[in-house]
Parts: structure tokens; C-alpha cells; sequence
């Protein structure tokens, strides 16, 4: 059975770098934003343990076409758990939550491989790919909530 709740950032570490940063030093799991107290932080946990996590902050995006936004950032949920339904839940759960602090749209940059995923939650790619050094092909996704 899963269940999220807030956690801290520190607890995110783990997932984001055994999926996100694999092989990259584990300091490079600390975002900007990190601990500013307008981020908040996810955890997707089955029984005790934690498999997947989340971040979303206030933030509009760099070119400004999406308007009273958050923006999700680390996403990712450990491979073993992939394909159960662990990340749309999540991913929903973080949606419910941007919707109550009162943003309308919800939006970030998605790694080539998950935006298949994005797209069957609803979401829309608003940008050619474009790299980001050292991780690799990305797209600018975004969804009005």
C-alpha cells in the first residue's frame, strides 16, 4: 500500500541519487531551493520505505509563458517501483497540493525518457529539446490545474 507525505529535503536525497544523479557525486542531489521555505517536499512511501519523491516551489518559468506557477522539480521514483502506478499518485498528490496553495499551472523540465509519462498525466511539452550539461535531453512540460 502507498501513502506520501511531506518530508525534508535531506530525506530525498537517497531516491534522487540512485535515479537522477546516479553516478555523479551525491552533493549534486542538493537543489536550488532547496530549503527555501516555499518548497516543499514529497515522499511516496510503500510500508516504510521510501520509493519515490517530489519537490514543487513558486516559480515562473524562464520565458514567462507560464503564469502563477510551481514548478516540480526531482522527481523520481526508484526503478523497482516504476510502472505500478507510484509516480501518477504522486505526481497527482503534488498537483492536489500546488491547486490548494492557489497556482493554477504546474510545470518543469522533463528528462527525454519520461516524457511519454508526463503526456498520459495530462501534460504538455512547451519547448524543443534542449540539454542540460551533464544530464542530458529535457523538455519543458506544463499542465493548467
Amino acid at each position: 500500500m502507498i501513502f506520501i507525505k511531506k518530508i525534508s529535503a535531506s530525506e530525498t536525497y537517497n531516491v534522487r541519487h540512485a535515479v537522477l544523479r546516479q553516478g555523479k557525486p551525491f552533493e549534486s542531489c542538493v537543489f536550488q531551493n532547496d530549503n527555501d521555505p516555499n518548497t516543499a517536499h514529497f515522499g511516496a512511501f510503500e510500508n516504510e520505505n521510501l520509493i519515490g519523491v517530489a519537490s514543487v516551489f513558486k516559480a515562473n518559468n524562464p520565458s514567462n509563458i507560464i503564469k502563477n506557477g510551481a514548478q516540480l522539480r526531482g522527481m523520481a521514483v526508484l526503478p523497482s517501483y516504476r510502472r505500478g502506478g507510484y509516480g501518477a499518485s504522486l505526481l497527482k498528490f503534488v498537483e492536489n497540493y500546488v491547486k490548494e496553495q492557489g497556482y493554477e499551472n504546474l510545470w518543469f523540465n522533463a528528462r527525454e525518457g519520461a516524457v511519454k509519462f508526463y503526456k498520459a498525466c495530462g501534460y504538455s511539452v512547451d519547448t524543443d529539446e534542449f540539454e542540460i550539461e551533464g544530464i542530458g535531453i529535457h523538455y519543458m512540460m506544463s499542465k493548467k490545474l
